[in-house]
């Protein structure tokens, strides 16, 4: 898809509206930078392991990026405040990561790019979203749940999303409770 304006909801202040984009490789490094900034909520929240957990290397940001599957959510002077990276996962788009700058918390900014997936998805024939989270963190679940994900049982995982299961256990992500989740578009 191209390029979509998005007004900016709750506190836009001097922003202005948000873009949403597909990435340039010469972002990738600050789609890092955008992670590290939000993985420090984390702390507050007991969760050290994950605020100092590394984002993924520029080469498999790259590969998503030439994939057309990176999308960045951008502020007036055309800078990433949030990122979405999605895999094809069993005839679905799974949210692979989903992250804005805390900056640019809570204005809407991570819906709009959730969004912008399931538009796209629709418009290349996929049905569904997936995506895996912690289970009891606010802006994780249950504000999956409010962009209207719902959490999927053991019996409803599909082989790639047990594989993607597997790899966040192997990761240590299953220290603190994990749920899979999609929404049907």
């Amino acid at each position: 898809m191209g390029k979509t304006l998005w007004p900016c909801l709750g506190r836009c202040g001097e922003d202005g509206p948000v873009r949403i984009r597909t990435a340039r490789p010469a972002e990738l490094s600050a789609l890092r930078d955008i992670e590290r900034a939000a993985g420090q909520m984390f702390r507050d929240l007991d969760m050290p392991e994950i605020a100092d957990d590394e984002p993924l290397p520029v080469d498999e940001l790259a590969t998503y990026q030439r994939a057309g599957r990176a999308w960045v959510a951008v502020d007036a002077t055309d800078a990433p405040v949030g990122y979405l990276l999605a895999d094809l996962v069993d005839g679905g788009l799974h949210v692979e990561q989903v992250t804005v700058h805390p900056r640019f918390a809570r204005r809407g900014i991570g819906r709009l790019l959730l969004e912008h997936l399931a538009g796209y998805a629709r418009t290349v024939g996929v049905p569904a979203l997936t995506l895996t989270t912690f289970a009891d963190v606010p802006w994780n679940a249950p504000y999956y749940v409010r962009c209207g994900f719902v959490a999927l049982d053991d019996d409803d995982l599909t082989p790639g999303l047990r594989a993607i299961r597997a790899r966040e256990a192997a990761h240590g992500l299953e220290r603190w409770p994990r749920v899979c989740m999609r929404r049907w578009l």
